[in-house]
């Protein structure tokens, strides 16, 4: 588990990860959706016949499609809206990313991706989603305030966040900042017959979200392929995977039990982080150069290069993408230039009204209160507050409450994959 990987790194395991998918037909049947036939007269149930199979052999029976289907209506935002319009778009969705569209046969999508839609009567393309964009794409092209322009038009008595020139930022087109952020770089579809054990593996490598389509015209399964036609698509992400997880605790069986320190979903890697008073537009500017769409807040002083590793320290907040998307467009000049800790304050008032009632008041303190877990905590247990409390990664604090990891959703999916594959093995091993 590492919070920080170098694009570089992170552009080969992808690659591989391509490469490695290219030729794997899925091995459960037919690639059609999820039929178990049962053939005799033998009255075996199908739990009988999953807890037989082992975990692995129900991560390869349950389909992807199965999620999609349950996903509503894809959120997207054509290629000439403006960053405004597109940060109006999270926020009035509460989503952390949009699909970018575009008329088919003038780009090339993001990664090289043809990923497209078609008429469902005519079978005619009529869309091309050229990428995604999440907050942190959008404030991270706000936070590039060194070009020239910017540096001409700047006041140096400005308070920091003023002297970006917003307006101008926010009005250019969304198609311009796809790929600011490491995950943009790429867009990946899922086959809707990829099994969840596929699944897993794709997003145990880096990949938080892709479209699948309801319906398929490719003969081959292959777990995360760059080209695809489809009428409809909907988002899968890697929380959709931990809550069927979740859903299905009873098969994953003892791996639950386990602990994220003795899983390996947490180590003594450094934590990178941010102190308290850290400006918003600064934590911003590291985070994209980082690669990181979250940080731990913690109680230190401001270091010289903002970025410090954490470990050791009470972590005070979270400062991630979602925060972010959460703050007004017509709010977003003033909010730079303060505080992390403030900024969070000022955002939990947003999202309740400026005339929230007392409960209103307890209740978002309660959803404020971090969210961590200890390395003796048991994977059933991180599995649980991440979906409870909808976060993407668990502080791993000690006895102390002080910040020794972190836990990810890629941690979670990667154990749990490596467990159902090492479980078959062995199962295989007795067998043979």
């Amino acid at each position: 588990m590492a919070q920080l990987r170098a694009p570089a790194e992170e552009r080969r395991q992808q690659e591989a990860l391509l490469r490695g998918h290219a030729g794997d037909k899925d091995v459960t049947g037919d690639g059609k959706d999820d039929v178990v036939v049962v053939a005799g007269g033998g009255g075996e149930s199908n739990d009988t016949k999953r807890a037989r199979a082992g975990l692995c052999g129900v991560l390869r029976e349950r389909k992807v499609v199965e999620l999609a289907r349950a996903k509503r209506r894809l959120v997207e935002v054509p290629y000439t809206a403006t960053l405004a319009h597109t940060a109006n778009a999270l926020l009035a969705a509460r989503v952390s990313a949009v699909a970018v569209a575009a008329p088919p046969g003038h780009w090339i999508g993001a990664g090289g991706s043809m990923i497209l839609e078609s008429d469902p009567a005519t079978g005619a393309v009529r869309k091309h989603y050229i990428g995604m964009v999440n907050m942190l794409d959008i404030l991270a092209h706000i936070a590039e305030a060194g070009d020239d322009n910017d540096a001409a038009a700047a006041d140096a008595d400005a308070a920091p966040g003023e002297a970006v020139d917003l307006d101008r930022r926010m009005a250019v087109p969304v198609s311009s900042v796809i790929g600011h952020s490491l995950e943009g770089l790429t867009l990946w579809t899922l086959h809707p017959n990829t099994s969840m054990l596929d699944c897993m593996e794709t997003f145990s490598k880096g990949v938080h979200r892709a479209l699948v389509p309801l319906e398929s015209a490719a003969e081959n399964v292959v777990a995360a392929e760059l080209v695809e036609a489809a009428p409809v698509y909907r988002m899968v992400t890697q929380m959709d995977v931990v809550r069927f997880l979740r859903a299905h605790g009873a098969e994953l069986g003892a791996i639950l039990s386990r602990s994220v320190r003795g899983l390996g979903a947490a180590s003594d890697d450094a934590v990178f982080a941010v102190a308290s008073s850290t400006m918003v537009i600064e934590a911003v500017r590291t985070m994209r150069a980082a690669s990181l769409a979250a940080v731990p807040v913690v109680d230190a002083p401001v270091d010289a290069k903002i970025l410090q590793d954490g470990r050791g320290k009470r972590v005070v907040e979270t400062f991630s993408a979602t925060d972010l998307r959460d703050c007004p467009v017509a709010e977003l000049q003033a909010w730079l230039g303060i505080a992390v800790t403030e900024f969070k304050k000022k955002v939990a008032v947003y999202r309740t009204g400026e005339n929230a009632d007392e409960e209103e008041e307890r209740r978002r303190r309660r959803r404020r209160k971090m969210v961590t877990c200890s390395p003796e905590s048991t994977l059933g247990e991180a599995i649980e507050k991440a979906v409870a409390n909808h976060v993407h990664r668990l502080w791993v604090v000690d006895e102390e409450g002080l910040l020794a990891g972190v836990v990810s959703l890629t941690d979670v999916l990667r154990v749990v994959r490596e467990a159902a594959i090492g479980e078959d093995r062995e199962l295989h091993d007795i067998l043979s």
